[in-house]
């Protein structure tokens, strides 16, 4: 979207996933232009109906409610956002930070009845808080994505989301777009602070200013214009000012959707730890007997390393019989090994006892997850 507007720097907070401490072939091409035909629907909308419901029908079956478990090095407990189906085979779009640093990833349809699902993610791209998921299903209602470039100031929108995380399904909200191209600084708890810095902010570009209510809970979901297309992925609001919102907008990310769906992220082998390096100091500090390895900082439940019986301090020292002398080793080694792999782990105890233990390597659902 090329406008001559100067782009205004604004600060919002991001209605985040951590906000509540609550395997896919790539497709043949045949098989991508049939579900792009089934995705992008242009037939008319009904009439007889008020112009917001009429978006509401149409959309609102495509809307999903997106919750991940989060890694308790990463604070813990449970995140809450949205996302929306674009494939009738379960591709589903979010915000990469409704999915960061999450050990699973669970999808609930908006059914009165939901299904529920596990998801992975395919495809990502943090710099426009993107992230591509894949569900195992078939027949999945659809949005179809519009252009955000022939968006007009003052243009009627309509946002879809799990606002809050209010229990009865999603939350429908309206207004007009307030402004376009805009660069927004948006606190996220999620980033790493050596990507985002010390105030753990991220900056994005080519963003949509609504009036219409975006809050905590509402990222990921769809901003659609009147037509039902979707022209935004809600990311942002600002909790200092009243009717401001903000949403990805749309043409920014169809490039990343376009890799995801010929060439999807395969599925990673995942450990279920989190680690750092063994150092001097780590080791005088917690009187380790070793001065080498990945030191155990979290092993998150249902993950395969807390199952198998890996616990917080040990120390890995082998992986499939390969040393570990970094916590880097550790996602060097797995990225050579498969999901459902089983394998040796050799770890040394808090008391110095030396253990091997079996361990059945899961799959990695997340864009920046942990080993």
């Amino acid at each position: 979207m090329r406008r001559s507007l100067v782009p205004l720097t604004l600060f919002a907070v991001i209605g985040a996933a951590c906000t509540f401490t609550v395997g896919s072939d790539s497709p043949s091409s045949s098989e991508v232009s049939a579900s792009r035909a089934a995705t992008f629907n242009d037939a008319p909308l009904p009439a007889g109906r008020e112009p917001v419901e009429n978006v509401v029908k149409r959309v609102l079956p495509a809307v999903v409610n997106v919750t991940t478990d989060i890694f308790e090095s990463s604070g813990g407990g449970q995140g809450v956002g949205t996302g929306f189906v674009v494939r009738p085979d379960g591709v589903i779009l979010t915000n990469c930070h409704v999915v960061e640093k999450a050990n699973r990833i669970t999808v609930f349809t908006s059914d009165a009845d939901p299904q529920q699902f596990d998801a992975r993610v395919i495809g990502s791209d943090c710099l426009h808080d993107l992230a591509v998921l894949k569900i195992d299903a078939t027949g999945m209602p659809t949005v179809a994505l519009g252009s955000s470039g022939t968006l007009q100031l003052g243009q009627r929108v309509v946002a879809l989301g799990y606002a809050l995380a209010l229990e009865g399904g999603p939350t429908v909200t309206s207004g007009i777009v307030s402004s376009l191209n805009r660069t927004i600084t948006a606190q996220d708890p999620n980033c790493d602070p050596a990507t985002c810095g010390a105030d753990l902010a991220r900056t994005y570009t080519n963003v949509i200013q609504t009036d219409a209510a975006i809050n905590h809970g509402n990222s990921g979901g769809p901003l659609v214009d009147m037509q039902g297309r979707v022209v935004g992925i809600n990311s942002a609001g600002d909790d200092s000012a009243e009717n401001i919102g903000f949403a990805i907008a749309i043409d920014s990310v169809k490039e990343t959707l376009t890799d995801a769906e010929h060439d999807p992220l395969g599925v990673a082998a995942y450990l279920g730890v989190s680690t750092r390096d063994v150092t001097s100091d780590l080791a005088f500090q917690l009187d380790l007997t070793v001065d080498e390895g990945a030191y155990v900082v979290d092993t998150p439940s249902d993950g395969p390393a807390q199952a198998a019986g890996i616990r917080s301090g040990d120390v890995i020292v082998s992986i499939d019989g390969k040393d570990v002398a970094t916590a880097e080793d550790v996602g060097r080694i797995l990225d050579d090994l498969e999901a459902g792999q089983r394998v040796s782990i050799e770890v040394v105890g808090t008391d110095g006892d030396h253990r091997s233990i079996d361990v059945t390597l899961a799959s990695r659902p997340g864009p920046v997850q942990l080993p």
